[in-house]
């Protein structure tokens, strides 16, 4: 029998950076610099539904490096129902 593996995109993203790394003799320091985040930015958000109940919805941002200048992109927030 085949055992189902929930996969994770961040750590699969990490080892392809890895690999990456080490194909290009890339210096460990520059590595780590761009294996983590600089900065994460996490928001709650509290919606009152039409029904009159209450959900609270997730967030996040991830920056990881604004050396060329400011990080683009949008908001992306998950459903709060965990």
């Amino acid at each position: 029998m085949v055992e189902k593996v929930a996969l994770n995109p961040f750590e699969i993203a990490q080892r392809q950076l890895d690999e990456a790394a080490k194909i290009l003799g890339l210096d460990r320091g520059m590595h780590e610099l761009l294996r983590w985040p600089m900065r994460e930015i996490h928001v709650r958000i509290p919606v009152r539904m039409d029904d009159g109940s209450v959900r609270v919805f997730e967030g996040f941002r991830v920056q990881y490096n604004w050396a060329r200048g400011p990080c683009k992109g949008g908001i992306r927030f998950h459903r709060g129902d965990r």
